[in-house]
């Protein structure tokens, strides 16, 4: 029995080899403490597939959130600064920053097909310039596919055929600005969000097919008309300001729309309309203007040109004014997109100083806005990092199980072998020497359970879309609907640092639980111990 599991150690003093063979024999001939690994696997599986999917979705979410912002933003609102174009060099030419275009973002009335009016936010953005900083050619949904949607089985989606025609479409998203036969020249064009016109249906496999309409005849019957977006133009409706904030008139204009964007945030996609940055100048009198001011009257975007030496001057009096074009936003883009934004921020403060020190009609550096993407979607982001933490919360305090589990295992067994005990402490082994018996125990039940849990998660994440879908498929229940869920597929990537952390985490449960198991045993006296029936 005992003596004989230890027969060939030499002193039990000096060596903890018995520690070791009788942490293997009891792992190896007892069933009960497969029932704590089973439990420490399940439970650090569980864990790391919720975390897991959770911080997959808040990644996507970030990702999605920074689409349409850029790192950081630049803002003057409503009536917006002048001289942007210098601000813009003077940024570019920072190392810390890899692009910077121009915006002007206001609210306006967008009349579409079919007699609705919606109220939207409209974003005048130059096209290129706006996609280097904020990867907008990639939210463009009118495009060439290089290959189907892997969930669209049925061969539903439109962008699978007609590549030419998505190409046009693309190009001319991503410019803005579209073909008129009546004038034969490019005219600035519209992207609206998916979501704005309401036309586009959802479909199962995630992706967006042009709706069917039924529209009246006169004689009284009705056919049906397939809603294309793109095809379609749309009537703004925006509210001008002078220099000074005042409303000076409302602008109406009919702009064609280019192509579609899905952001993969349902706000934006439901609000916004990105227009050519052109057709926003000219609409809100943001674009340049030259006149004369024969009153001299002090206007705080005024340039004034002195006529017999073209240059400008800041004086008063009879003389030819320019009025510079504005922008309400200036957006950056940082070299390091891991990087810390408040950093990126910090450096852009620093560069619209020296800019505002160059032009006396801006907005002062300690008055201007300068924001962080995370302080834009602030709301959002911290929303879903305190329900992933809640979750995370409740699914760890479920593991308690684990601990509890391998408490009640051990317990049972410290009782079994009271009489092994008393063999130990008789023969001198130290009460620290039998405590580390129980707590290798646990140790390699929490190695063994941990791996094979950080195994069986991985597994399962990276398996989790087909697994999905053969749920639906045979099952008929779909958990993650992409007619619901902005991102198509469910998040399938385990991050290492997160997967250590959960191991740990089932490691030390095991110990914990084994602590108090441990330290009954050492307490016993070998007498009573030897004695016990």
């Amino acid at each position: 029995m005992l003596g004989q599991d230890l027969v060939g150690v030499s002193s039990i003093h000096s060596t903890p080899v018995y520690q070791i063979l009788l942490t293997r024999k009891y792992l190896t001939s007892k069933i009960m403490p497969l029932l704590a690994a089973i439990a420490v696997v399940l439970c650090t599986a569980m864990v790391l597939i919720t975390w897991s999917v959770m911080g997959g979705f808040l990644k996507n979410l970030v990702k999605s959130g920074r689409t349409m912002i850029g790192d950081v933003a630049i803002v003057w609102p409503n009536v917006g600064f002048a001289h942007y174009e210098d601000l813009i060099e003077m940024l570019e030419a920072d190392p810390m920053i890899e692009a910077a275009c121009p915006m002007i973002e206001s609210y306006g009335l967008a009349h579409l097909p079919g007699d609705r009016t919606e109220l939207v936010v409209i974003k005048g953005v130059d096209g290129p310039s706006f996609d280097r900083v904020t990867g907008y050619a990639e939210t463009l949904y009118w495009k060439p596919l290089t290959a189907p949607h892997p969930k669209d089985k049925q061969q539903r989606d439109w962008r699978n055929r007609s590549h030419g025609l998505w190409e046009q479409k693309y190009r001319d998203g991503l410019g803005l600005k579209e073909y008129d036969a009546n004038t034969d020249r490019q005219v600035g064009a519209a992207v609206l969000g998916i979501e704005v016109s309401g036309y586009n249906i959802r479909e199962l496999w995630g992706g967006y097919t042009p709706g069917v309409v039924v529209v009246p005849q006169t004689d009284g019957t009705t056919r049906d008309v397939q809603v294309l977006m793109f095809d379609e133009t749309i009537t703004l409706n925006l509210l001008a300001l002078d220099g000074s904030g005042r409303t000076v008139d409302t602008k109406t204009r009919k702009i064609p729309v280019a192509n579609e964007f899905q952001s993969g945030l349902y706000d934006i996609d439901k609000q916004t309309v990105i227009v050519n940055l052109d057709v926003v100048q000219d609409m809100l009198n943001m674009d340049q203007a030259e006149r004369i001011d024969p009153d001299g009257v002090d206007d705080p975007f005024r340039v004034v040109i002195d006529p017999l030496t073209g240059l400008e001057s800041l004086g008063a009096g009879p003389a030819m004014l320019i009025d510079p074009a504005r922008v309400t936003t200036v957006l950056v883009r940082g070299v390091d997109s891991e990087g810390d934004p408040r950093l990126l921020a910090e450096r852009c403060r620093e560069i619209y100083a020296k800019f505002a020190a160059k032009h006396a009609r801006v907005p002062p550096a300690e008055n201007i806005r300068i924001s962080t993407w995370e302080d834009q979607n602030r709301t959002l982001i911290s929303a879903v990092k305190k329900e992933t933490g809640l979750v995370l919360f409740i699914f760890s305090f479920i593991s308690l199980t684990a601990v509890i589990l391998v408490l009640a295992i051990f317990w049972s067994m410290v009782s079994e072998k009271t009489k092994d005990v008393g063999v130990l402490r008789s023969i001198g082994a130290s009460r620290s020497g039998v405590a580390m018996i129980w707590i290798s125990y646990g140790l390699a039940i929490g190695l063994m359970g941990s791996l094979l849990g950080g195994a069986l998660a991985y597994a399962i994440v990276l398996n989790i879309n087909p697994i999905h879908d053969w749920m639906g498929e045979a099952l008929g229940l779909t958990i993650w609907d992409p007619r619901v869920y902005y991102f198509v597929e469910i998040p399938n990537e385990v991050e290492s640092d997160k997967a250590v952390i959960v191991m740990l985490g089932g490691v030390l449960s095991s110990v914990v639980g084994a602590m108090i198991p441990a330290i009954r045993a050492a307490c016993l006296s070998p007498v009573r111990a030897l004695r016990f029936e």
